[in-house]
């Protein structure tokens, strides 16, 4: 993509109600732009980073053979009414009433949903364990939207949802579940934690959040140095301090903050119970289906990369989720034949290689492309310009550790040996 084409406008001024890192560098970059308290635009930029974690998730969903569907976001009062949720779940659910003056709810999660469709469709223990999935927008109507995107009214989530003959097969389920779920965020390259939550508003037995580690995270994360003990501090009455023996008796205490990505469920029969979603057993008798619930938030990840991934120049996205993989900086562009030839010739065969290029073709200083590609956080960058005029040479910058390489070229084509250095850099 040549940067003159694809609307990116980056800007100095940073907002007043912009607290955090994320929502600043954010609207910075032009990632998203905000219509009103809560609700945000994801522009060009921004909407790529989103389909690339997008990408990550639907990996590890299919290969744990969850089946994607996508369910309305609109939603019928009746079943909520079935659920007992309508009246228990309070303020944050928009409650809507059509032209029928009929009830409705924009869903901010969907149990009752997939229940519905579940007790229609599933007849038979034979048919268990399945797991259903979507990635769609999701409304929560906060009493107080902050921090842009982390704690917004409107968002993107996947949420997950499986249905059992029993406890033994959900365990087995939500077992494969969380290594899934740590799989998605190993492959993004993120330093999270999982700690045994509170289940909240969802209700079920046990559960387990997923929290990127960050300065500006809303938990504070309570863990041991020297086992998998992790909890959120919330579970506790009176906390442990930092350097306390651990609860689980391994280690000391450590304390950080964390932004929460991803819950997950054993929800049980709650559902199913009330909502009346039964299958005949192997021994041909009527019983309720037991369900887990599995959430991601899909738009919060793309926020707690920037917070936990970022310097006094801009982001430092992990080469998973970056926008583009790469940029180049031609600086002469448009003035210089040569430059323009070879820069040309460079983003035509990269791209031919499947790498996914933003080049820099406009006619700015260079000292404005430089501060926009490090703001916009590329992982990579060309640099072509006054040295290949002069020495043949151009600049292949890792922008997350700030080095620098030299690669000798061929004055007139990208040579084989440049494209290859290239390539290899980019993967290591």
């Amino acid at each position: 993509m040549k940067y003159s084409k694809f609307g990116i406008i980056t800007t100095k001024n940073i907002p007043n109600d912009a607290e955090v890192i994320s929502h600043k560098l954010m609207l910075r970059t032009g990632m998203i732009k905000k219509l009103a308290s809560g609700l945000y635009t994801w522009m060009p930029l921004g909407f790529r980073v989103l389909k690339k974690i997008e990408n990550i998730i639907r990996q590890e969903m299919e290969h744990v053979n969850a089946l994607e569907i996508l369910m309305p976001a609109i939603q019928p009062s009746e079943l909520w009414k079935e659920s007992g949720r309508w009246d228990k779940y309070g303020p944050e659910l928009l409650r809507l009433i059509d032209r029928h003056e009929r009830e409705f709810c924009f869903g901010p999660t969907h149990e009752e949903i997939i229940t519905d469709i579940a007790r229609k469709d599933i007849k038979s223990y034979k048919q268990l364990p399945i797991i259903y999935y979507q990635i769609q927008t999701k409304f929560r109507d906060e009493i107080r939207p902050r921090f842009g995107v982390m704690r917004a009214r409107e968002f993107l989530m996947k949420d997950a949802y499986s249905f059992h003959e029993n406890e033994d097969c959900l365990n087995k389920t939500y077992e494969i579940m969380f290594q899934a779920y740590m799989s998605c965020f190993n492959k993004i390259g993120l330093e999270y934690k999982v700690v045994n939550a509170n289940n909240g508003q969802i209700g079920g037995s046990e559960s387990h959040e997923f929290h990127v580690i960050a300065e500006n995270g809303e938990d504070e994360l309570i863990f041991s140095d020297s086992s998998d003990y992790a909890i959120n501090s919330e579970l506790f009455t009176e906390p442990p301090k930092e350097g306390d023996d651990s609860p689980d008796g391994a280690g000391k205490v450590k304390i950080r903050r964390g932004i929460e990505v991803g819950h997950i469920f054993k929800l049980g029969n709650n559902y199913s119970n009330s909502m009346k979603a039964s299958i005949s057993n192997i021994d041909n008798k009527n019983i309720n289906m037991v369900m887990g619930c599995y959430g991601i938030g899909v738009s919060r990840i793309a926020a707690a990369a920037i917070e936990q991934s970022n310097d006094d120049k801009g982001i430092i996205w992990p080469k998973s989720i970056s926008p583009f993989d790469i940029s180049i900086i031609s600086i002469g562009y448009s003035k210089n034949e040569k430059i323009k030839k070879y820069t040309d010739d460079l983003y035509e065969i990269l791209k031919n290689k499947g790498v996914d290029v933003l080049m820099d073709d406009r006619d700015i200083s260079p000292g404005n492309m430089f501060s926009d590609s490090d703001l916009i956080g590329i992982p990579f960058k060309i640099i072509i310009g006054k040295q290949f005029l002069e020495k043949h040479t151009i600049e292949f910058k890792e922008r997350i550790h700030n080095k620098t390489h030299v690669i000798q070229e061929d004055p007139t084509t990208p040579s084989k040996k440049t494209i290859n250095n290239i390539l290899k850099l980019i993967q290591n």
